[in-house]
Parts: C-alpha cells; sequence; structure tokens
C-alpha cells in the first residue's frame, strides 16, 4: 500500500471548517480509488487500463501530445482544489503559516527522485525559470563562450542572445544531425565546439522536437576535462528516463515537473551541485545573493501553495506506478505505434529507435505532405491531438503518448497515418 500520499484524515487536520467538507469528500474518492489500484494485482494491459482510470482522460480527443504538458492523475487535481480553498479561507494564515511549512518535506521527497541531497533542489516553477537561473546567474565576462545547439528550446536559446547581448558572451553553436544513435557523433558535434574560451555547456537531455536522447554523461565528463561547466535542461528527461542527476555529472539540471511528473501546471525543480551554489546568483534577489543556501534560488515572493503542495501526490503517483515499470511502458508504446509504420513506403520516422537513444517521443512524416497538414488532418480524421514540428532541419508530427495511453488509440494513430499516406 502506498503511505506517502498523505490520507484523506491528514488532510481533514488541516480543514478549518465546513466550507471543505465536499470538495474534501472529492479527495476522499480519488484517494481511495489510488489505493485500490495501489494495492491492486493487476499486471500488463489490465495494469495500465486501471492506471487510465486514475485521470480524467478525454473521452472526445485522443491526447498523443503529452510532451507539451502532461494532464494530472485525478489525485492531483483533487488536491490542488482543496488546497485551493484551505487558502481561500483566510489566505495569509493557511498559506505562509500551514502550507509554507509543506516545502521542506517536498524538497527532500524530490530529492529521492533525483538520487541528491535535499540541499541541491530548489523548487520552481518550470524548465525555463530554473535554467534561465542559470544562464543569467553564472558568472560570465565579455569574450566567454558558450556551447549551445540550435536544436534546444527556444526560451534557452532566446535567454542565451539576451546574456549574450546584455553582457558580451560569445555563443558557439552546434547544429546537430538528427536522428541518431551514434554517440561518438554527437559528442564528437559538441567537442569540435569547446575551446579554452569555453566556459559553459548547454545540454538538452532529451530533445523536445523529435525525442533524441543526447549522451549527457560523454559530454559532461569531456566537458570537466577541460573546466567547463555543464548545465542541462532535463524537462523531457526527468520522471520519465531512468537516471539520478548526480549520475549524469553535470553542475545545474532544470526540469518541469508539469511534464512527466504529471504534477501540476506550473511547478519545476532546479539542480545546483552543491558547490556551485554560492557562486551562482538568483535570478530573483535574495538577501545574500551569495549565501550556499539552496533556498535562495526561490525568492518568489506570493506563490501558489497549492501548486506546490500538490506535487508531493504527484511524486507518490510516480513512485507507486515505478520509474521503471513508468520508462518500460512508455518505450513500449512508443514502439507500438512507430514499428507498425515504418515499412511504410511514404512514411518516415523522425526519432531514433535504438536502445539508450529514445524513449516516449516519437515524431513521424508522411511523404509529400507538411507536418502541419498531417497534424490536422490526424485530427480532423480521428479526433487526435498531436504536434507539427518544423524547427531547424526537424520537420514531422510529434507523438507523444503518457501513460493512461492506451494501444487501441494508437492503433487508430497508426490506421489514419495509412490512410493519410495513401491520399
Amino acid at each position: 500500500m502506498v503511505k506517502g500520499i498523505g490520507s484523506a484524515s491528514a488532510l481533514a487536520a488541516f480543514s478549518p471548517s465546513a466550507v471543505l467538507r465536499e470538495i474534501e469528500r472529492s479527495y476522499e474518492a480519488s484517494q481511495d480509488a489510488f489505493i485500490k489500484l495501489a494495492n491492486s494485482r493487476l499486471e500488463g494491459e489490465d495494469f495500465w487500463q486501471a492506471v487510465r482510470t486514475a485521470y480524467s482522460a478525454s473521452p472526445g480527443i485522443i491526447n498523443l501530445n503529452n510532451g507539451g504538458v502532461a494532464p494530472q492523475p485525478r489525485v492531483v487535481q483533487e488536491a490542488v482544489e482543496y488546497y485551493g480553498r484551505m487558502c481561500n479561507e483566510a489566505p495569509s494564515y493557511y498559506m505562509w503559516r500551514i502550507l509554507d511549512q509543506g516545502r521542506e518535506p517536498l524538497r527532500d521527497k524530490l530529492a529521492r527522485v533525483a538520487g541528491c541531497s535535499p540541499e541541491e533542489i530548489a523548487i520552481d516553477r518550470n524548465s525555463s525559470e530554473a535554467l534561465e537561473t542559470v544562464i543569467f546567474g553564472v558568472r560570465l565576462r565579455p569574450g566567454d563562450e558558450v556551447v549551445l545547439t540550435k536544436q534546444d528550446y527556444p526560451n534557452m536559446i532566446n535567454a542565451w542572445k539576451q546574456r549574450a547581448h546584455r553582457d558580451g558572451i560569445s555563443l558557439k553553436w552546434v547544429d546537430l544531425q538528427l536522428p541518431s544513435d551514434n554517440a561518438e557523433a554527437l559528442a564528437a558535434a559538441y567537442f569540435e565546439k569547446f575551446s579554452p574560451r569555453t566556459k559553459i555547456v548547454h545540454i538538452t537531455h532529451v530533445i523536445n522536437w523529435n525525442g533524441q536522447v543526447l549522451p549527457v554523461q560523454q559530454i559532461a565528463a569531456e566537458a570537466h576535462k577541460r573546466g567547463i561547466e555543464v548545465l542541462v535542461d532535463g524537462a523531457h528527461s526527468f520522471a520519465h528516463l531512468l537516471f539520478d542527476i548526480p549520475s549524469l555529472g553535470v553542475d545545474y539540471f532544470g526540469t518541469s515537473l508539469h511534464k512527466w511528473m504529471s504534477a501540476p501546471f506550473g511547478s519545476g525543480m532546479l539542480y545546483v551541485k552543491k558547490e556551485k551554489i554560492r557562486q551562482l546568483y538568483p535570478l530573483l534577489a535574495a538577501p545574500d545573493p551569495e549565501a550556499d543556501d539552496i533556498r535562495k534560488f526561490e525568492n518568489l515572493g506570493t506563490r501558489s501553495f497549492p501548486i506546490e503542495q500538490a506535487i508531493s501526490h504527484a511524486v507518490d503517483f510516480f513512485d507507486h506506478i515505478g520509474a521503471k515499470r513508468k520508462f518500460d511502458r512508455l518505450l513500449e508504446l512508443q514502439r507500438y505505434w512507430s514499428t507498425k509504420v515504418v515499412e511504410h513506403p511514404a512514411i518516415r520516422l523522425v526519432h531514433p529507435t535504438a536502445d539508450g537513444f529514445c524513449g516516449a517521443l516519437g515524431n513521424v512524416a508522411i511523404q509529400g505532405k507538411t507536418p502541419e497538414e498531417v497534424s490536422s488532418k490526424l485530427f480532423d480524421l480521428a479526433k487526435i491531438h498531436t504536434v507539427a514540428i518544423s524547427w531547424e532541419n526537424i520537420h514531422g508530427v510529434r507523438i507523444t503518448p503518457n501513460v493512461y495511453t492506451t494501444k487501441t488509440e494508437l492503433d487508430k494513430l497508426v490506421a489514419t497515418l495509412i490512410r493519410i499516406a495513401g491520399e
């Protein structure tokens, strides 16, 4: 039985009045359903069908764009609503005197999943905020060089461009040839841009456009040999791939918890290696910007305590499924649909397929049709929600299932892709 998700009785201890009773009953129903799932002995597709019932998946749309932002299981949705009702009874009391006390237990829980010390984890709102804390906080001088790629996420590219415009640093661009299952070639593309003036390398762990997994450990090891710091965009790797952050050998790591952790929208996490904290300036001013306390990166002012505290319930849900079982399922779903279309003469996979280079995120292109045309037809013909990708040298439709996705839905995807390819 899952212990950490927080019982209804524990929530009731917070309950200030009858105003919360209705939402408390709703939370209890979600909690009971989750516990039944946790205690079940279901296996195979029966287990994953039970997982699906823990989500409020749309009956009218097949959502295969979970890469943008993932839905929350019901138990997380109910927790957000419960804490929100609580805060609205007496905001300054319940926010600052009650729920604010939950940040340290949450920090411990996230650190356990990340495999690091709680003193290296800051809780924020998304990957962009986490990564821009580093981009604008790391100490660079005019002429210093930063290595990054044209396939990185636009928010991060724009942040580095602003830093270059403001401070006179130089950006060295890697143009990755994707998809690839050649770790040496991928790493070498970064190494070729390293120079004595390189101070930091920005690596996207999983390229959001097509699901390419990059050899972070290999790149980081060589960077550190040359005295180069390593910043990793883990928006699509945390709670998805199997790893712990210290094993990557990086200095900084940012992620969004509302992606693969299925935490509330607008939740994220920053990892800073302990010995790097003092020299990294916070994005928002702290009493002591050179403190070695990870909490200096959490000076957000008023924040959404319901969102923050409900992260804990998402972690418990993740724990029940299990990191390995979740990754294995996500990889299985990606390969389930992609292997059924790969031999079609008009269909091309734009994502890698080799072990170690891929996960849930896939990307598919159809000869003679633009990504936008394919994505629109998928929705018009079968109400399959996807996203068209046209970024640098990556062109296709991103297909991103999640743990609640069924193989029946993917069969419909396959049939519709083949239909579109035949038109």
